[in-house]
């Protein structure tokens, strides 16, 4: 009897060996799995690409991008460019849907209202170089404009809107529904809704929660 059980061994052996693997690699692929669906549905990983989010975020900065989010006046969002195909742009929202904007005296007025811009302040510590346009301008310097100015003066608006659309605007100042005004922290060089207009929502990518890459500015919004 004792003999029997010897040559049994090394078969239970076996079965138990390829258990331990086939259980390892459904593991993998699940983990791998919800990584994928995570990532696709959920969460989108991206990289800050450009000046235009300095000094709150700096070339080759890596952040982690919720998607779905209800977004407020003030969130960083990750979107698709509206004037560059297969494009990303990193900006924040300024104006929401209904809105009135304007900038008059490097202040920002929401529906008649001042807009304190807290994260601005570092910004405002940073000048321009003499070669800029900008010159010893803080990297927050905002010109003046209305919606209603640009509806009217920009050559970019007028390429990318219709007459009926921009004369609305002008009439209003308002920011259409379904879309958002977003701006850059770099204002003196960011190319923003001053220049390619609004956003549609269904262009925004997710909204910015963490940036993990450099480790040294690690940090959760």
């Amino acid at each position: 009897m004792a003999e029997n059980n010897k040559r049994r061994q090394p078969k239970k052996d076996e079965e138990s060996g390829w258990k331990f693997w086939l259980q390892t690699i459904a593991l993998t692929i699940a983990i791998y799995a919800v990584f994928f669906l995570g990532f696709k549905f959920i969460l989108s990983n991206d990289r800050v690409s450009g000046p235009s989010m300095q000094p709150t975020f700096e070339n080759g900065d890596k952040v982690i991008a919720t998607r779905h989010s209800k977004l407020s006046r003030g969130d960083v969002i990750v979107l698709k460019a509206p004037d560059e195909a297969n494009t990303f742009y990193i900006k924040r929202i300024i104006g929401l849907p209904g809105d009135t904007v304007v900038s008059k005296n490097n202040k920002i007025y929401i529906n008649g209202k001042l807009y304190k811009e807290d994260f601005l302040d570092a910004g405002k510590k940073v000048k321009e170089p003499d070669t800029s346009l900008y010159a010893g301008k803080p990297y927050s310097y905002t010109y003046n404009f209305t919606l209603s100015s640009l509806a009217k003066n920009s050559p970019e608006w007028q390429q990318r809107y219709s007459s009926s659309y921009l004369n609305k605007i002008k009439k209003t100042n308002k920011v259409p529904a379904g879309t958002y005004f977003v701006m850059g922290d770099h204002r003196t060089v960011s190319k923003d809704s001053r220049i390619i207009g609004f956003i549609n929502k269904k262009s925004v990518i997710g909204e910015v929660k963490w940036r993990y890459w450099p480790l040294t500015r690690w940090t959760v919004f």
